[in-house]
Parts: C-alpha cells; sequence; structure tokens
C-alpha cells in the first residue's frame, strides 16, 4: 500500500526574493556548492553534487517521425532529454533535469528520489533526467523533518522556479541557475535507513554488489545516461530501416532445435521424455529462410544465446541488429551498413562519414597480428623471416612453410621510460602461445656481439640493426613460429606495449571516439581447428565461397582448401570487432558439398534449411551488428554490463535472482529430468 504523507507548507506560491511580498535570505552555504569532503562529512549517505558530464555525452531532444515514436537529434550543446511528451501522463509538470533560467516565475510540480538535505533548509530532488535544489522557507521548516527522512525516499514537490543568489549560480549542473521554493511536500515513499548501496558517482559499491542491487544501482546517472543512449540508438536505427530503406521487422523464434557445430547452446527441457528445445545462438536459419519466403529486407533486435564463458565484452545472452536481405552483394551490403550507422549516429557535432577504409585479413594479421586491427596507433609488425629464417631455432610442430618472424621497435627515449613490470607482461603473453617464442632485447652499442649473437647469429643481427637503423637503448621485441600463432601472439604484445606508453603518458592518449571504422574482408572459407586438426568454418557454413575461388570447391579439394577464400566481412571500430556478416550460399547442392563432403557434418538437423533453398532461394545475404558491444564502445563504459539493464555476472549468474537455482523434485518430474552430479 502507497505510503503518503502532504506537507502544505504555504497554500499561495512563495514570492520571490527580487520581488515584492516576503522575502528570507540565506546564510548558509547552497547545498551543491558544497565540496565532496564536506557533503561526505555530513552524511555517510553523501554523494558528490557536481553534475560532471556523462562519459558519453550524448545529448537529445524529441520530435515526432513517421512512425509516431519519437525521433532523437543530437544537439551539440548540453545534454537534456526534456520534452513535453516526457511528463505526460504523469502526476509531475517538469522533470528534475529541465528546468532552466527561462521557468523563472512558474510553479512546478516534480517527482523523485530525495539525494541529499541539509539543515533541514536544503535539500536536491533526483529522477532519471537530473537532479535539482529545493528550498524550505524559513517559516516552513518546522513544519517538516527532512533530517529524519532517509535518502532515496520518493517525494512529490510543488513550489516556484526561481533564480538563485549572485554568485551561487553551479555551473557544472544543468539546473544550477535555479532553485525550486518549495510550497508543498509529499512523501510517496519512504525508502528504508540503510540501503545495501549508495548512489553516487565516485566510489561506487564493487560490481557484484551492485548487481545483486541493480535496482538502486540503475538510478546512477552513468547507468540511466547509458541506457538512455542505448534506446536512442536502437530507435533511430530501427527508423532508418523501416522509414528510409523499407525492410520489415519480424520476430523470429527463440525456441529451437540444437544446431551442432557451432557455439555451445543452452538446452530447454520439454513435456515430451527425452525432447529438448534450445536457445537460438542467432536468428541465421530463420532470416534466410525468409528470403526463401520473398521478405526480402529483413531486420529485427534479436536476442541470442550461447553458453560460453562471459567476458568484459560478451554475455551469455545479448541482443543484435539483425538484417538479412535478397539479391544483393557485399558491396551493397556494406554500404547499407555504414548507412545505418551513419544516420543513428548519435553526436551531431562529430558524425561520421564514410566509405569506411577496407583491409584484408591477410593484411590486418601481417601488419597488426589480429583480425580486428586497432588503428589509431602505429608500431605494426615488421616482418624479418627472410632475414633471419634460417638463423631461428623453429619451434616443435612448425613447417617451414609456416615459419614467419616479427618484430617491433620502441625507440630508446620511450623505452629507457617504461615500467619495469612490463618485461614480465609481456613473457606472460608469450607463455601462452603456442607454438611460438618470444625475446625481448635492448640495444648497445655491441649489441650485435652479445647475447643477441647466440639467438642470430653475429652477421644477421648487425643486418637487422642496419634495416631498422636501431640505436643504443632502442627496444626489440621479437616472436617467432607458426604464422598465425605468432601473428596473435605480436598483435598481443603490440597492444600491451603501447598500453604501457599510454599509462606513463609517453604516447598520445587513444581517442574513444576516435572514427576509425575498418572493413576486414577475405577471410577464409575453412580453417583448421587448433586443437583437433580438424576442418572446421571461419565464420559458418552458410558462408558462401568468393566468386574468383568458387571454382576450388569441390569434392576433390586436397590442401587448397585454406586458401579459398569467403564473402564474409567484419566491421571493426578502434580494435573492436561490432559485427560481421556474409553473402550466403543459396544454391542447395552447394550447400550440402560444404556440410557432407568438406566439414564432414551430419546434417539431417538442416533438412528443413536445404529443403528451403531447393523452393527457388535468391541470391541474399546480411550482417549483425552487436548492439551491447557498439553501445558500450560509444558510451566509453568498461563493460557491456554497463549498458544492459540487467547483466549476468563474470561466472554468468544473476546476483540479482541467484538464478540459475535448483528446481523442485516436482518439476523434475515434469520434464523428464534426472540430475547426474
Amino acid at each position: 500500500m502507497l505510503r503518503s504523507k502532504v506537507y502544505p507548507f504555504l497554500n499561495a506560491a512563495i514570492t520571490s526574493r527580487f520581488g515584492c511580498g516576503t522575502t528570507f535570505f540565506r546564510k548558509t552555504t547552497p547545498l551543491d556548492k558544497l565540496s565532496v569532503h564536506q557533503c561526505c562529512a555530513l552524511s555517510t549517505h553523501s554523494r558528490t553534487l557536481q553534475n560532471e558530464q556523462p562519459k558519453c555525452g550524448f545529448n537529445t531532444s524529441t520530435t515526432p517521425n513517421q512512425l509516431k515514436e519519437l525521433k532523437t537529434e543530437a544537439p551539440q550543446h548540453a545534454p537534456t532529454f526534456s520534452a513535453p511528451s516526457i511528463n505526460q501522463f504523469t502526476t509531475r509538470s517538469h522533470n528534475c533535469g529541465e528546468l532552466r533560467i527561462s521557468h523563472v516565475g512558474q510553479e512546478v510540480t516534480l517527482c523523485g528520489w530525495l539525494e541529499f538535505s541539509r539543515m533541514n533548509k536544503f535539500f536536491t530532488l533526483r529522477d532519471g533526467y537530473g537532479t535539482v535544489q529545493c528550498i524550505i522557507p524559513e517559516d516552513a521548516c518546522q513544519k517538516f523533518n527532512l533530517d529524519q527522512l532517509a535518502f532515496e525516499s520518493i517525494l512529490r514537490v510543488t513550489g516556484t522556479v526561481q533564480p538563485r543568489p549572485d554568485g551561487q549560480a553551479n555551473r557544472t549542473l544543468q539546473t544550477g541557475e535555479i532553485e525550486i521554493h518549495v510550497s508543498r511536500l509529499e512523501v510517496l515513499n519512504e525508502a528504508k535507513k540503510r540501503l545495501p548501496i549508495h548512489v553516487k558517482d565516485h566510489n561506487r559499491a564493487k560490481e557484484n554488489l551492485r548487481l545483486e542491487h541493480r535496482y538502486i544501482d540503475l538510478r546512477n546517472r552513468e547507468l540511466q545516461q547509458n541506457l538512455r543512449v542505448r534506446s536512442q540508438v536502437i530507435m533511430k536505427m530501427r527508423e532508418c530501416m523501416i522509414n528510409d530503406y523499407g525492410f520489415v521487422e519480424v520476430e523470429t523464434p527463440t525456441l529451437f532445435r540444437r544446431t551442432p557445430g557451432g557455439a555451445q547452446e543452452f538446452v530447454v527441457p520439454s513435456r515430451k521424455p527425452g525432447h529438448f528445445y534450445s536457445l537460438v545462438q542467432s536468428p541465421q536459419q530463420f532470416k534466410q529462410m525468409l528470403m526463401v519466403g520473398a521478405i526480402d529486407r529483413y531486420f529485427q533486435i534479436a536476442r541470442c544465446y550461447r553458453d560460453e564463458s562471459t567476458r568484459p565484452d560478451r554475455q551469455p545472452e545479448f541482443t543484435q541488429l539483425d538484417i538479412e536481405l535478397s539479391f544483393t552483394d557485399r558491396e551493397k551490403v556494406i554500404e547499407l551498413i555504414e548507412q545505418v550507422l551513419k544516420k543513428s549516429w548519435p553526436y551531431s557535432d562529430n558524425p561520421i562519414r564514410g566509405p569506411f577504409p577496407r583491409m584484408t585479413l591477410a593484411e590486418a594479421m601481417e601488419r597488426f597480428g589480429s583480425d580486428k586491427p586497432d588503428t589509431r596507433f602505429g608500431y605494426e609488425l615488421q616482418n624479418f623471416t627472410k632475414l633471419l629464417g634460417t638463423q631461428l631455432t623453429m619451434p616443435a610442430g612448425v613447417r617451414q612453410q609456416d615459419f614467419r618472424a616479427y618484430g617491433i621497435v620502441i625507440p630508446a627515449e620511450l623505452a629507457q621510460k617504461l615500467a619495469s613490470g612490463l618485461k614480465k607482461s609481456l613473457e606472460e603473453i608469450a607463455k601462452k602461445s603456442n607454438f611460438c617464442k618470444f625475446t625481448q632485447s635492448q640495444i648497445t652499442a655491441d649489441w650485435s656481439t652479445g647475447p643477441i649473437a647466440r639467438l642470430l647469429g653475429k652477421e644477421p643481427a648487425e643486418a637487422l640493426c642496419d634495416q631498422l637503423s636501431l640505436r643504443s637503448g632502442d627496444l626489440l621485441l621479437l616472436g617467432w613460429g607458426k604464422r598465425t600463432f605468432v601473428q596473435n601472439m605480436m598483435g598481443r604484445i603490440r597492444l600491451a606495449a603501447y598500453e604501457a606508453l599510454e599509462a606513463r603518458n609517453l604516447v598520445p592518449a587513444r581517442q574513444s571516439h576516435a572514427h576509425n571504422f575498418l572493413w576486414v574482408v577475405d577471410f577464409p572459407m575453412f580453417s583448421e581447428n587448433e586443437e583437433t586438426g580438424q576442418i572446421e568454418s571461419t565464420h559458418h557454413p552458410f558462408t558462401a565461397p568468393h566468386p574468383e575461388d568458387a571454382a576450388a570447391l569441390n569434392a576433390d579439394f586436397g590442401d587448397n582448401i585454406y586458401n579459398i577464400r569467403s564473402l564474409a566481412y567484419d566491421l571493426v571500430w578502434n580494435g573492436v570487432e561490432i559485427g560481421g556478416g556474409s553473402i550466403r550460399i543459396h544454391n542447395s547442392q552447394l550447400q550440402r558439398l560444404v556440410l557432407q563432403d568438406v566439414l564432414k557434418i551430419e546434417h539431417t538437423h538442416l533438412h528443413h534449411l536445404l529443403d528451403a533453398l531447393e523452393s527457388g532461394a535468391p541470391p541474399h545475404g546480411g550482417f549483425a551488428i552487436g548492439l551491447d558491444r557498439y553501445v558500450a564502445l560509444l558510451c566509453n563504459a568498461a563493460s557491456i554490463r554497463e549498458v544492459i539493464a540487467f547483466p549476468k555476472s563474470l561466472d554468468g549468474k544473476d546476483p540479482l535472482s541467484k538464478a540459475p537455482v535448483p528446481i523442485s523434485d516436482e518439476e523434475k518430474r515434469i520434464y523428464h529430468i534426472r540430475v547426474v552430479e
């Protein structure tokens, strides 16, 4: 039952201190002008009241669009979410973040959480849109004791907007030029005295505790901003797909059947003994069948599930913008995605422009040691295979044709300022890399005759020194071994070395919103599994071969199978893969050949898709943008958990509800489940 207390301070609106009528004077410091330390000294519940700009810097206003939804624009000035529609159908007249000097003299009603109070006179009210300072008149203070009211209690406040006294405006707060002179206050719901976590910007509780009490943590300004950015970006994407390009939004099933060969799937029991559903990894098969069904321009904001270990950029359940269209090719899909990103980009003062540059996978691995290269900085890998290949000891299990050697040079003026712990960090990276060896060597005057000569030989060391114009004090990071393995190792070492330089302000810091978008193309259609040595799809078995290599894909493929390129393409932003797609196989005979002869996958479970391809399937292709990862980058969030309302923890569990949890014996009986320890 809702508890409500009404405190009518004054029936008439409080008159302005600058006009005629009653005037009261403040002899104390305004609440939001106190320092952080002063606020903390007053109460352990206090939070920093200076309204610093949120990380993402996303500014929005609202106007109607063709879908009769809210259309987001991104003004270049201070962020605000205020609009008449935000307060419509509520008991408030305004939200706590929208009042400005232009509202002076207006009587307003606000609803929100009691953020902080002082001297039973000043208090701040907070909602999802901002914070505003309120003042209780001197002659009304005795009517209500704010000091006894727990922070985070829900209030409804009615009062008059007034300018702050000269010199007391808070320029860091959106509402910092005004304050509310309270005439009526209602306690809609009183919070308990000791909350498990506090809503504050600094020194926040540990993540697991915040996830356990996410309903409180969500009040944090940064999370509020992130979720609103996410909503606005998705809305713009949806508007673009429907209004601009005529796509049809189709919801596809979540409960499906097991699809062997991909990521581990979540199994869902049914009441039929021994029969199970699986949660879909993606709508891949459904969207291909939609193409067969003449839904030639499909999209959805799709929920996907994979039973994999959780990481900062991965969750067991995730969301993607899923797209598929018929009668297309790689170039047209790439152009579409660039247009969608440009039209949904939230920063009007820093727009992105296309077309994005492209790089083959082979070039990305050769230059950056990664299939998702961060091109915001240099320190590219240098190939020393021809120079050193006959001198270096070949790691066990590496064939001569697969052998590669790469190096990175850090200049002396930077190397001498690096932390001593970097050497150990780089060695740890090397230890985790199979079929590779690694060394780091400081250049000295007699370097070519020193310890490096035992590794490389005197003449190759001198040749390397001349080729790179090495100087005394330079640091050489050298790795060698099996091509793909040593490329990946050196790619990780490149990142670790630059992060170490960046941490000491020795190199330019990478900008989170740098426009380093990059298409990576020409992936191999098939790869060798590192553990089993078996052939597997680099992306998925429905990816079409590159037209120039298609003839080589036949029943007698031999060792040439790994040289066949596919029509897959990934989109990378600042070293993070934010999406991927491909042109699909639309010929049933070719699809059967890939499944049966190349991958040797039992494909009876795909009869529905194969039958569909035989029913007149148009050429088609698509793409999926990982929305959690993309929005996290937009918001400059440390983890995708910071842009998801109710995420799972690092161990894949839900701290809020404690799921997964045991089920009762009766439920086990209904679903024919027996637990095996």
